[in-house]
């Protein structure tokens, strides 16, 4: 039996959709965004793992008359992964709430100096040319 071409449409919908919000800034978009993705994966999961058929008692059915309980096990532990995820960013966007009055995620002040600093092709008052970068020391470890 192939799967339905539906739900797995239904399932790219939302993870696409989960996906585009979780680039946003607001921490509720992010959240809704999580919640979307968790649910299109759950989803996609169910619809790959086959069709549905009796439950896996072993000695009851024929092995090709069971379901497989691997997918569902997995789709379990994602939806408790995700609502732990959800429940640690929904405590972020409380916090930013009550600090800030917005859930909006601020430009850190440090990214918006380098930003500057580059735009005026300045090194910062703590970078010391004299100090091997850990990429030259790398290379230079791979080579010798």
């Amino acid at each position: 039996m192939t799967p339905s071409l539906t739900l797995i449409v239904v399932a790219g919908f939302l993870v696409a959709c989960g996906v585009y919000l979780l680039l946003e800034r607001a921490l509720t978009r992010v959240v809704l965004g999580l919640v979307l993705t968790s649910n299109g994966v759950a989803t996609l999961f169910l619809v790959v793992s086959g069709p549905a058929k009796g439950a896996p008692f072993v000695g009851r059915r024929a092995p090709d008359d069971m379901s497989d309980p691997l997918p569902q096990a997995m789709v379990l532990t994602a939806i408790v992964i995700s609502l732990a995820t959800v429940g640690f960013v929904l405590a972020l966007a409380y916090r930013q709430w009550r600090l800030t009055g917005s859930d909006d995620v601020p430009d850190d002040a440090e990214d918006d100096l380098i930003r500057e600093l580059a735009r005026r092709d300045e090194a910062s008052a703590t970078y010391d040319p004299d100090t091997q970068s850990t990429t030259e020391a790398d290379e230079e470890g791979v080579s010798a």
